[in-house]
């Protein structure tokens, strides 16, 4: 560990300072805010490349592209007021063909088999999502409907506006910073904003940093994830601020995702990724490990992160074959709510769930996930969800405080579970109570110093501080928390089919049950 942090830091301040400067503007792009200067930006790249590297030094002003390929050796460099602002027409795109969903097109930047790259600087790269989005129309829910939530139809439903979101997509441009098989990549210092798909993507590199980036632009835009993390080895970010429509940061490992470009059938592990000292806000999640993994994740550890006025804080999922395992988290504040609009969640500040994404899938497993020194305050419980098919492994919870508190939109968001993109229609949104802590078909658990508040629910579907399902071995120490308030005559605990449990509860608090 020590020789992968020694070479980290001499990267992170050696690399960017290559002598050679190559500027933009000597190659003839001009920083109007109106000409297009795709291929005087790739000039001044290729030149630094053939030369064996340097700068290419982006001057203030604001330069129109379309798509430029970043090279090996070559530290893109945006000076202060220094705008890469993506081209209004999808023409300007580099295209791609897909076997399944025909035509699309690459975003501004893409680095593909590259080596000892950087994107640094104080200046912006801008994805221009204005043109891409019918901001007059929300999107609507899809993947199975509203027929089992408790609302119905009027499940989120938004009488006026768009609500929260999220917006209806145009013809756009995908990954609008992505880096492909790239090794010893840093990103620093940038501001990338206003993304119309996602804003920074790693795929299958090794070696990358992430450090002191400002990301956001508006919450409304779908698939507007922060940094997304594929199948990649030795990953650091640190010190973001990233304020997103969909996930924050996204830790997975995909083989493939929709044909989408810079990576197909990748085979390895997504492995030893730290992130830490971050500020998050997302309509999805504020960090979410997993989905619809073939690959395994692996050796996550998340530190000193602050999420807020989100879907949900975090969230873990296995849906594929992929498993997640050794999942460290400490020092994490969560805030989520309810939000209108097709979003997937519903305002869990943690979410663990493993459900198969179709009937032939056999899932991963996520095994040693463990939380510490976490705060939650949020308008709906925690959700451990797994099935007799696919049962989570072991998680620890210590020095937890959950605070659930009243939703303004309870009578058309509240007192559902969602896990769209499993399958079963009945599995994908649906009405269930809420518990401060729900948690079903789990191997092992182990809760030490958890309280769980109840601040002013009136909600009906609010029932015990905890209730737990078919687990194989349950351990509650110091576990502090009384029924919600509509429901003050139930037992704090609520126990089914549990194998083995450990407590040192007064035994007055717990209910214990059968099938």
């Amino acid at each position: 560990m020590k020789r992968v942090s020694a070479f980290f830091l001499i990267f992170l301040y050696v690399f960017p300072l290559m002598a050679q400067v190559y500027k933009i503007t000597d190659y003839g792009a001009i920083g109007d805010g109106i000409t297009v200067n795709t291929v005087h930006i790739q000039q001044a790249i290729d030149k630094c490349s053939e030369n064996g590297g340097g700068t290419v030094y982006i001057p203030a002003g604001v330069f129109i592209s379309g798509t430029i390929e970043l090279k090996s050796n070559v530290n893109l460099y945006l000076e202060t007021g220094a705008v890469i602002k993506g081209s209004p027409n999808l023409n300007d795109y580099k295209p791609y063909q897909s076997m399944f969903y025909g035509a699309s097109h690459f975003g501004i930047i893409h680095a593909h088999k590259a080596q000892n790259v950087s994107i640094t600087g104080q200046g912006i790269i801008d994805g221009n999502d204005a043109v891409f989005f019918d901001w007059t129309k929300a999107k609507k829910i899809e993947w199975g409907g509203t027929q089992y939530t408790r609302q119905k139809e009027n499940f989120r439903k938004v009488t006026e506006g768009i609500g929260d979101g999220p917006v209806e997509p145009k013809d756009r441009p995908r990954q609008m910073v992505i880096f492909s098989e790239c090794r010893n990549v840093l990103v620093r210092d940038v501001q990338l904003l206003h993304a119309p798909f996602w804003t920074l993507h790693f795929a299958d590199c090794d070696g990358v940093i992430c450090t002191g980036l400002k990301i956001g632009g508006s919450l409304e835009t779908p698939n507007s994830d922060g940094i997304d993390i594929t199948s990649c080895n030795n990953v650091i970010i640190s010190d973001c601020d990233i304020r997103t429509g969909d996930d924050a940061i996204a830790i997975t490992g995909y083989a493939y995702h929709y044909e989408l470009p810079g990576y197909s059938n990748l085979r390895h592990a997504s492995a030893n990724i730290t992130v830490s000292n971050c500020l998050l806000q997302s309509r999805s999640s504020g960090i979410r490990i997993g989905f619809e993994d073939q690959n395994t994740v692996r050796n996550i550890q998340i530190s000193n992160i602050i999420i807020t006025n989100s879907n949900r804080g975090i969230g873990i999922f296995v849906r594929d074959s992929g498993s997640i395992e050794n999942v460290n988290i400490s020092n994490v504040f969560i805030e989520t709510r309810l939000h209108t609009g097709d979003w997937w969640g519903n305002g869990e500040p943690i979410h663990i769930s493993s459900i198969p994404r179709s009937p032939n899938v056999k899932t991963g497993k996520i095994r040693n996930v463990n939380f510490r020194d976490v705060t939650c305050r949020s308008e709906a419980g925690i959700v451990i969800f797994g099935l007799p098919e696919s049962p989570i492994g072991e998680l620890s919870f210590e020095n937890l405080k959950l605070t659930i508190t009243e939703s303004p939109i309870n009578e058309t968001a509240g007192g559902n579970f969602d896990f769209r993109g499993c399958y079963g229609e009945k599995l994908q949104l649906f009405a269930h109570d809420i518990p401060g802590i729900y948690m079903q078909h789990v191997d092992k658990a182990w809760f030490n110093n958890v309280t769980v508040n109840w601040e002013q629910t009136q909600q009906p579907f609010f029932t015990h501080a905890l209730e737990a399902r078919h687990i194989g071995q349950l351990t509650l120490m110091y576990f502090s928390g009384m029924a919600a308030p509509a429901h003050a005559s139930l037992k704090a605990v609520k126990l089914v089919n549990i194998s083995r449990f450990i407590t040192n509860m007064d035994k007055k608090m717990l209910v214990k049950e059968k099938d």
